[in-house]
């Protein structure tokens, strides 16, 4: 049949597969390409580009260049440059998907988007790092009782193995494995990973108890009476664990609480000073580019010297050896 698609059969009757499911089983190949995150984003972007050609009367789909430059402008006085650069993300992988050639990459558009950039800048926003002082600091701050302990393990295995909130978020006790040197963490799946071939990190055990991550996370296990599911869940007011796993967006309010409670402002960090904070204290305590990326994960360099350059400012500065 020419609308259909024959599979090789098998002993039992033969499998049909019409070219309608076959089409739906590529879009769903090609939405998992992507993490979730990003293709919920994408959504909201592609939807206010849509609302906003409808209310002009211009057509989103196919959308000529200069409408895009046109919104991309309307927008550059409350949007950073990231936010438009994802925006045009989202509008270029909608024309793709529908068989149509991006507009994205026209002339109008990159001059557009060229002019944004010098005129805004693109410097990041960047949260600060937390820095071994600054997880002392957290530490002591924290209360006696079940939420401390989850807490302390929650920011100690946080920044020794330098995780991203999803990351850290997603472990389960599964993934865990105590040695004798300290414990290995199993990352199934990270932003850099989509394929979930997995990445094993390891966080040794320190020196002082207080401030020990494996220790911490070896309290919390018997804290919580749970070793199986999520490492991290919530706990409410009454001290019960909860079955669920603790939110990414929770670990940041975890870590703005106790930078709060040790004197330090807590609009200046974020879930990802955890991640942050090891990578420039081990640049500051003069670890190696591939030691860094080897706990990070991360796959360039770029970042990481990023972290290295600001570990370094005040090493072998130069005005730090005129000694005024």
């Amino acid at each position: 049949m020419a609308n259909e698609l024959s599979v090789v059969p098998t002993k039992s009757a033969p499998t049909v597969i019409t070219l309608s499911d076959a089409r739906e089983q590529v879009r769903d190949y090609m939405r998992q390409a992507r993490a979730a995150n990003t293709i919920r984003g994408y959504g909201a972007d592609w939807r206010h580009f849509c609302g906003w050609c409808g209310e002009r009367g211009l057509a989103a789909l196919p959308a000529a260049p200069d409408t895009i430059a046109a919104y991309l402008s309307t927008l550059a006085a409350s949007r950073k440059p990231a936010t438009l650069t994802r925006r045009i993300s989202a509008i270029s992988q909608a024309h793709q998907l529908a068989g149509h050639e991006s507009p994205a990459d026209a002339a109008p558009v990159k001059l557009v988007m060229a002019g944004i950039r010098r005129a805004k800048g693109t410097a990041p926003d960047a949260k600060v790092p937390a820095l071994t002082d600054n997880i002392r600091a957290m530490i002591a701050a924290m209360p006696d009782g079940l939420l401390g302990v989850r807490d302390r393990a929650l920011l100690l295995v946080g920044f020794m193995g330098a995780f991203r909130r999803s990351e850290l978020v997603g472990l389960d006790w599964g993934d865990c494995t105590f040695t004798r040197e300290g414990v290995v963490l199993k990352l199934r799946r990270s932003k850099t990973d989509q394929e979930g071939l997995g990445r094993k990190v390891a966080i040794p055990a320190g020196a002082n108890a207080e401030t020990c991550a494996v220790r911490a996370l070896q309290a919390w296990r018997e804290a919580s009476g749970t070793d199986a599911g999520p490492i991290f869940r919530p706990v409410d007011r009454h001290r019960h664990v909860h079955g669920s796993r603790l939110s990414a967006y929770a670990v940041a309010l975890v870590v703005k609480r106790y930078a709060a409670a040790a004197g330090l402002d807590p609009t200046h960090f974020a879930g990802h000073s955890l991640r942050a904070g090891l990578a420039t204290a081990a640049a500051i305590a003069g670890a190696s580019e591939r030691s860094i990326m080897a706990q990070t994960g991360h796959k360039s360099v770029g970042m990481v010297r990023r972290y290295i350059r600001d570990g370094n400012l005040f090493r072998e500065n130069a005005a730090g050896t005129l000694r005024l």
